[in-house]
């Protein structure tokens, strides 16, 4: 079946092969898959993954079984809409996290950038994450994020953040139009 858009500037394709083409720990906010220092006590029940796994989104985990039903619901019609037009499943790499892990991430964040300033570029602190909440995913294939950034928008979700081609949240108006974006995670 072919493709109904045009394709993406040859940068911004390489951008998101770059992306998805890598460990899901390429992710600027992705734990290794050799757990570190902390690790031991995040579990499946954290929506922590030692492997790091991407999932489905009809898996049964509290990655995705703790997202919002409105989201879960956006990212199963956005998917039956992928794959009907002969793509690719979305995978997620995170979905729902504790605010254990998300804290976790930050943490990691701030070693990996040297200072919190830099760090909340990429991760937030738990109290302010949307994935906490259930409320925000992140994608694990370039394909998906692609049509995701195009297309989402009829679902509801929105690529968030310039710098997180990857992160997804419900955020289209009533005629699904997205906001702008925001720079990146420390912009709001």
């Amino acid at each position: 079946m072919s493709i109904r858009f045009p394709l993406l500037p040859l940068a911004a394709v390489a951008i998101a092969v770059a992306l998805a083409g890598c460990a899901p720990s390429s992710n600027p906010i992705a734990v290794s898959a050799t757990p570190g220092p902390g690790t031991s006590e995040l579990g499946p029940e954290d929506g922590y993954s030692s492997t790091h796994d991407w999932v489905k989104i009809t898996d049964d985990v509290p990655a995705v079984t703790n997202l919002t039903p409105d989201l879960h619901d956006a990212l199963l019609q956005a998917n039956d809409a992928i794959v009907a037009e002969g793509g690719a499943e979305i995978l997620i790499v995170d979905g729902w996290r504790s605010e254990n892990y998300q804290n976790y991430l930050f943490d990691e964040a701030v070693t990996k950038y040297g200072s919190e300033e830099e760090a909340s570029r990429w991760v937030k602190r738990g109290d302010e994450s949307r994935h906490v909440l259930g409320e925000a995913v992140d994608i694990a294939t370039a394909d998906a994020m692609d049509w995701l950034s195009r297309f989402g928008g009829e679902y509801g979700l929105c690529q968030i953040y310039a710098n997180e081609s990857w992160h997804f949240e419900l955020a289209a108006d009533e005629d699904g139009v997205c906001p702008p974006m925001l720079t990146d995670g420390s912009a709001g």
